[in-house]
């Protein structure tokens, strides 16, 4: 019950509240069928005992009036009433007493009464009104399933405007930030509706005030690296001058990853797939790494892959370079694992909080005062933009962190 959704649960709800109505009126027709028809042949016995009992004290003709009023009956000529019974009348109950026989014969729904004693026959006919507690039963049923149904509407057409909302909402999910989110009633829905329509315009200003603030800060960091690049070309000391160049490289790839992950977390953005190997994308991840010779070893059995090899670089690099920094003895493994799984392991302590912990933005263990904690995060964005999992485990005094490569690759 808790999975269904709140249209679904009103359809559930009025069928079985239609169906237990239908079923009880159905019921009550079957059992108020039954009691009329048990009182209909008590009444008739009880007319038919009273006047033969009568007929042998030869009663006046005032005792009869009274009699036919009393039981809400009138005589009716024989052979009139005996023409239409041959030709229309249906036999509803018979029966004998010690004072003689009655049948009771219904024609077009009206009830006609033979009595016969000893010869002396009369036909009566039903005079009391007729009863409309069915005609009623019937108007009151459909009346409430009538009602029934309009309520089912209406609650249909009030809701409505939230699957509108929720098509609203899917594409703005999708990556459309041009959703317009408008109701004109101020119900709750209208409410939601207004609340989630500022929202969306809160979030599209904080992403264009992101936009312009890391393309500017990208922009006014290319200026001075350029021009201390360009300085370091009059260093006569090639030591110094090496350093100073590969400082300088490392800041200019470092403002084109941080472009980069800016790209990857958009949420309309497609990865560029191209035909590579495992060992082409370590070797592209080791050269953006920049580590120093025996820092990495790598034990991989080299496979095809069909992936976006910069993106799937930049993420093994950052689990590299978090290896590196984080581990005992500075040095990290690459390995092939099972099930084309890339394994990183470095020596370490355990990780104190589950991987979802650090895989959200400036995450990091409070220990830790270098990096901003978005290592783990960038692994994880780049990853599930190429269809891949990231997982970790802890073994042997190891951290071992998991890369498991998707159908996609």
């Amino acid at each position: 019950m808790r999975n269904l959704s709140v249209t679904t649960f009103i359809h559930i709800l009025f069928t079985l509240a239609i169906g237990i109505l239908l079923v009880t009126f159905l019921f009550f027709v079957s059992w108020d069928k039954d009691r009329r028809k048990i009182e209909e042949i008590n009444h008739y016995k009880l007319i038919a005992d009273a006047f033969l009992s009568s007929v042998q004290l030869n009663p006046t003709e005032e005792k009869l009036k009274k009699f036919y009023k009393d039981f809400s009956v009138k005589p009716i000529p024989m052979e009139k009433a005996k023409e239409q019974i041959a030709k229309h009348g249906k036999t509803v109950f018979g029966g004998k007493s010690i004072y003689g026989q009655v049948r009771v014969f219904e024609i077009g729904g009206q009830h006609y009464i033979y009595v016969q004693r000893l010869g002396y026959n009369l036909m009566l006919e039903d005079a009391r009104p007729k009863n409309y507690n069915f005609g009623i039963a019937t108007v009151v049923g459909i009346s409430l399933i009538a009602l029934l149904l309009l309520l089912y509407l209406a609650i249909l057409k009030k809701l409505y405007p939230l699957k509108r909302l929720h098509r609203e909402i899917e594409r703005f999910a999708a990556g459309d930030m041009d959703v317009k989110i408008s109701y004109k009633y101020d119900d709750e829905i209208g409410k939601i509706a207004k609340s989630f329509d500022d929202a969306i315009t809160h979030i599209k200003e904080l992403i264009t005030s992101k936009n312009l603030f890391m393309r500017n800060m990208m922009h006014e960091l290319k200026t001075p690296i350029t021009k201390g690049r360009i300085v370091v070309e009059s260093i006569d000391d090639e030591m110094i001058k090496k350093i100073l160049i590969r400082a300088f490289d490392r800041m200019n790839e470092l403002i084109n990853e941080l472009a980069q992950v800016e790209r990857v977390t958009t949420r309309n953005f497609e990865p560029v797939t191209e035909s590579t190997t495992l060992q082409q994308v370590i070797d592209k991840s080791r050269h953006l790494l920049m580590a120093e010779k025996g820092k990495v070893s790598v034990e991989i059995d080299d496979v095809a892959l069909n992936t976006d090899s910069k993106l799937l670089a930049l993420a093994i690099k950052n689990l590299l370079d978090n290896g590196i920094k984080y581990s005992k003895d500075k040095q990290v493994l690459i390995r092939m694992g099972s099930d084309r799984k890339i394994e990183i392991v470095s020596k370490g302590e355990e990780l104190k909080h589950p991987l979802s912990y650090y895989t959200e933005p400036f995450s990091q263990e409070e220990k830790r005062s270098h990096g901003f904690g978005l290592g783990l995060y960038i692994v994880h964005s780049v990853l599930e933009k190429l269809g891949c999992k990231l997982g970790y485990r802890y073994e042997n005094g190891e951290n071992i962190f998991v890369i498991v490569l998707g159908k996609k690759c």
